[in-house]
């Protein structure tokens, strides 16, 4: 049986939750300032570039301050030391090493009296033998995604990222892609489709770079796709994803491969 609360008795409720209402001021601990590192190898010619800053407060808007007296040295497992030289924009510049499939590269960061290490293997490369247009009628229009084809190999383990281009603005979508599902098969899955401010139309000029990505930057990006939807109705609270640097700081050193291709919708 349902019971209902009488008018006055209700009124008497609301005047009582009202009159006790009193705002409270939650305190924001400002977090620590920490080194963010963001290191790239590919089996593209070299050089490869490395670019330290640091993290600011959550209550600060200025841009991130640069890091321009670390000591950065990339080596691998055949022997190759590369001492880094600084350029401009907390960005340094290899000189000797270069990206190879199936070899190890080791990274070592010192500022401030503190080193920081961390290491990746680069994959073998996966071909990516085209795009193709993935069309889909929603309410009497043609949207479109693109569906990058490659064969993905018969050993289980491998990770891609997909970084999409439409008309040369980039789509800030995470792109991460298992074998989980499909493994030794080719890929049928569509990248997403761009966001609230940008999708792929008719005439747009799509370009789409395809990584083979280590299991630690597969997890780093996938974590970040996680966090993409925070917020009212969906996703985690932001974090700060898990790495492969140690030392306490910041950002992704990553050993991978790198290609691209570019396709044009057409007027369907």
């Amino acid at each position: 049986m349902l019971h209902f609360i009488k008018p006055n008795y209700l009124y008497f409720t609301l005047f009582l939750f009202a009159s006790c209402e009193k705002i409270i001021t939650l305190p924001v601990k400002d977090n620590e300032s920490k080194l963010v590192i963001e290191a790239n190898i590919t089996d593209k010619v070299g050089p490869y570039f490395v670019k330290l800053s640091k993290s600011i407060s959550i209550n600060e808007s200025k841009a991130y301050p640069i890091i321009n007296n670390g000591t950065v040295i990339i080596a691998d497992n055949t022997g190759i030391k590369d001492t880094l030289k600084y350029i401009s924009q907390g960005i340094y510049k290899t000189n000797l090493i270069k990206g190879v499939y199936g070899r190890t590269y080791f990274l070592e960061v010192n500022v401030d009296g503190k080193k920081y290490t961390a290491q990746s293997t680069m994959p073998n490369k996966v071909n990516l033998d085209s795009l193709r247009i993935n069309l889909f009628p929603i309410n009497g229009e043609n949207q479109f995604s693109i569906i990058p084809v490659y064969k993905d190999p018969i050993e289980l383990g491998n990770s891609y990222r997909f970084i999409q281009k439409i008309n040369d603005t980039l789509d800030d979508n995470y792109n991460i892609f298992t074998d989980n599902l499909n493994n030794g098969k080719v890929n049928q899955r569509p990248l997403n489709n761009g966001n609230e401010n940008i999708s792929i139309k008719i005439f747009d000029v799509v370009s789409v770079e395809m990584q083979c990505i280590s299991p630690s930057a597969q997890l780093y990006y996938f974590t970040l796709t996680q966090q993409g939807g925070a917020g009212p109705g969906g996703g985690t609270a932001p974090t700060n994803p898990p790495n492969n640097i140690n030392g306490g700081a910041l950002g992704l050193f990553s050993a991978h491969t790198t290609q691209t291709k570019v396709i044009q919708i057409p007027f369907y």
